[in-house]
């Protein structure tokens, strides 16, 4: 009997802890008006700045915008090509523009429990994948 009360409290432990660490978070994304890039273009940008948000421990992100096809001209280009050691020539780029909340007990330079508005600049050659190349204020 004691050995299936144990079982049923590990069980019960292992879905409560679960349950905690698997919060879904729902993020919300304006696309914006784009004659450049497609949603799949967009979700494949946005992806990879999700991807980078998650190891910002206790933050918590609210939205993403696209900002406006202008980002793409020749001069930020360039200055994303400035960006790299020069292996890479990039054609593209794409700017989002994020809010998010630092976490309550802040940590590092970020003011606790403070909201956040960041810039997340990504570049691709063509129609290649993305890459983050800088974010922040």
């Amino acid at each position: 009997m004691n050995k299936y009360i144990a079982i049923v409290i590990a069980l019960m432990m292992v879905f409560v802890f679960t349950a905690c660490t698997n919060k879904t978070v729902t993020v919300d994304v304006d696309y914006g008006d784009s004659s450049l890039y497609s949603k799949e273009d967009m979700d494949a940008a946005v992806g990879i700045i999700q991807e980078k948000f998650a190891q910002m421990k206790g933050a918590e992100l609210h939205s993403l915008s696209y900002t406006s096809d202008e980002c793409n001209g020749q001069k930020n280009i360039d200055w994303m090509n400035d960006l790299t050691d020069g292996d890479v020539r990039y054609t593209q780029c794409i700017e989002f523009a994020s809010k998010f909340r630092s976490p309550k007990e802040g940590g590092g330079s970020w003011n606790p429990d403070f909201e956040y508005h960041w810039h997340w600049w990504l570049a691709r050659t063509d129609d290649g994948d993305w890459d983050l190349l800088t974010y922040g204020y």
